[in-house]
C-alpha cells in the first residue's frame, strides 16, 4: 500500500513552500480552520532559507505602489499587523523612519507622484520636506538632499526571525511541516475526484515518499512558475490580481540578484534611518539605499543583475537550466534590448564597489570607499510578462477544478505585507477551493 494511501500521509491541505508568504497562510487557515489537517512542504532544512531570508528587512509603509493594487491595499495593512504581531512575539523591529531624497530638480515631480500615491494609500504621517534643513533635521548627514518625503512609520525586522515564528504559530496550532520536501510533481487522480471525501491530489517529491491532500496552495518564490505548471494549462489561469498588464496563464520568473555592501563598524552613525533615492518608476526596483539592520549593521544597495541561478547568491553561481529557461524567455530578451542603459550601469555597480559608492554619495557626500565593505546578496524572483513587461503586483491563480491555487508573484513588499497577504490568500481559498466546506 502506497505511504500516501495512509493516514499519516494524507491532508486537507498541503501548502508549498517555507517562505514568510507560505508560512503566514499556514498560520492563517489554521487559525481560521482548527480542525483542518494541513501540511507545510519546504524543499530546504529550514524555513526562510532564500527571498525571506535574504532581504534588507525593510517594513514598507506603502508609498511607492499603484492605488487600486494588490499591493496598496495590503501593504500599509500588513505594516500595521506587522509591527502589532513583532510586539506581541517580542521579535526584533524598530520604526526608524525612511527619507526618499530628490537630489536633482528633475526628480520633484517623481517625488510629488509618489506624495499623491503614499497619501491616496493612506500611508500614516507621510511628510513632504522642502528644503534642506528640515531634510538635515532627520538625516544630519543627508547634505545631498534638495528635497525628500519623509515616512517615519517605515521600519525594519528581522523577516527570517519572523517566518520561523509564523512556523512555530502554525505547529501550536496542530499543523505539521515537513523539511526536504522538493516537489517534483503533482498527479491528479481522476477517481478521488469524483469522491466528495477523496484526496486527489498526490505530491511526489525529487526523493522520499509521496503525500495526498484534497487541496493545494503553492507559495514557491524564485520556483512559482515552475511549480504552477506542474497542475496550470493555459485554460485554467483565472488570475485575482488587479494589475492589467498580468497575463492570463502564470507570468515566468527570472531571478535577479542584488549586491550590498555594509558600513564598516564604527561608520553605522553616519545614518539614522532608511535613505532611499527617487526611484524610476517604470521599474519595481527601488535603487540603492542606506538601510540600518535590527542587529546595528548598516546595509547599502542592492544592486539588480540578472542571475545565472535562482538560488545563486554568488557572482559565479551558475545553473545551466536556469539559465537557459531564462534566455528561452522572449519576454526577458525584450526588456534587455529597451534597457541596455540602465543594464550596463547596474552591471558596473557589481564589478566596481566604487560606483556604488558614489551613487550613494548623493545623498551622502561624506560616505568614502574606506566606510564600506561588501555585504551579503540577494536573488529576487521577478515576474516577467512575454511582452518584456516587468509584472509589479501580485499575482494569485487557480486551477478550473477548484482545488489548486498559485501564489504566482509576490515581490516586495510581500514581507511587510505578509500577514495581509494570508488574509487575501485564504479568502480566495475559501471562496474558491471550499476551505471551510472540507
Amino acid at each position: 500500500q502506497p505511504l500516501s494511501t495512509m493516514p499519516g500521509h494524507r491532508f486537507d491541505l498541503a501548502i508549498v513552500g517555507g517562505g514568510i508568504v507560505g508560512a503566514a497562510t499556514a498560520r492563517e487557515v489554521t487559525k481560521r480552520w482548527p480542525k483542518l489537517r494541513c501540511l507545510l512542504l519546504e524543499k530546504e532544512s529550514g524555513l526562510a532559507r532564500h527571498q525571506s531570508g535574504h532581504n534588507s528587512g525593510v517594513i514598507h509603509a506603502g508609498i511607492y505602489y499603484q492605488p487600486g493594487s494588490l499591493k496598496a491595499k495590503l501593504c500599509v495593512r500588513g505594516m500595521r499587523r506587522m509591527y502589532d504581531y513583532c510586539d506581541a512575539r517580542r521579535l526584533p523591529c524598530k520604526k526608524v523612519g525612511k527619507l526618499i531624497v530628490a537630489t536633482r530638480e528633475d526628480e520633484f515631480d517623481r517625488l510629488a507622484e509618489l506624495k499623491r500615491r503614499g497619501e491616496e494609500n493612506r500611508v500614516p504621517d507621510l511628510r513632504l520636506l522642502t528644503n534642506q534643513s528640515e531634510i538635515l533635521a532627520v538625516e544630519p548627514n543627508c547634505t545631498g538632499g534638495l528635497r525628500a518625503l519623509h515616512s517615519p512609520h517605515t521600519g525594519i525586522a528581522d523577516f527570517g526571525a519572523v517566518t520561523r515564528s509564523f512556523g512555530d504559530d502554525f505547529l501550536a496550532s496542530g499543523g505539521e511541516i515537513r523539511l526536504g520536501f522538493e516537489l517534483a510533481s503533482v498527479r491528479f487522480d481522476s477517481a478521488q475526484l469524483s469522491e466528495p471525501n477523496g484526496y486527489p491530489l498526490t505530491l511526489q517529491p525529487a526523493t522520499g515518499e509521496s503525500v495526498s491532500c484534497r487541496r493545494l496552495i503553492t507559495c514557491a518564490g524564485l520556483h512559482s512558475d515552475r511549480v504552477a505548471a506542474m497542475t496550470l494549462t493555459k485554460d485554467d489561469a483565472s488570475s485575482d490580481s488587479k494589475t492589467a498588464q498580468s497575463p492570463p496563464p502564470p507570468p515566468s520568473i527570472v531571478p535577479f540578484r542584488g549586491d550590498y555592501l555594509v558600513l564598516r563598524p564604527g561608520r553605522e552613525s553616519l545614518v539614522r534611518g532608511n535613505i532611499y533615492p527617487v526611484p524610476d518608476l517604470r521599474f519595481p526596483f527601488l535603487g540603492v539605499h542606506f538601510t540600518p539592520r535590527v542587529d546595528g549593521s548598516v546595509w547599502l544597495g542592492p544592486n539588480a543583475v540578472l542571475a545565472f541561478k535562482r538560488e545563486g547568491y554568488g557572482l559565479w553561481d551558475i545553473s545551466a537550466r536556469d539559465l537557459a529557461d531564462a534566455l528561452s524567455k522572449p519576454g526577458l530578451w525584450r526588456l534587455l534590448a529597451a534597457n541596455i542603459g540602465p543594464g550596463l550601469r547596474e552591471l558596473r555597480r557589481v564589478i566596481d564597489t566604487g560606483a556604488m559608492v558614489e551613487e550613494l554619495r548623493r545623498f551622502v557626500p561624506s560616505l568614502s570607499r574606506d566606510d564600506v565593505a561588501r555585504g551579503p546578496s540577494g536573488v529576487r524572483a521577478q515576474a516577467l510578462a512575454d511582452t518584456g513587461a516587468l509584472v509589479d503586483d501580485f499575482v494569485i491563480v487557480g486551477d478550473s477544478e477548484g482545488r489548486v491555487m498559485h501564489v504566482c508573484n509576490a515581490p516586495s513588499p510581500a514581507a511587510t505585507s505578509s500577514l495581509a497577504i494570508a488574509e487575501f490568500v485564504a479568502d480566495r481559498a475559501n471562496e474558491k477551493l471550499g476551505l471551510g466546506l472540507l
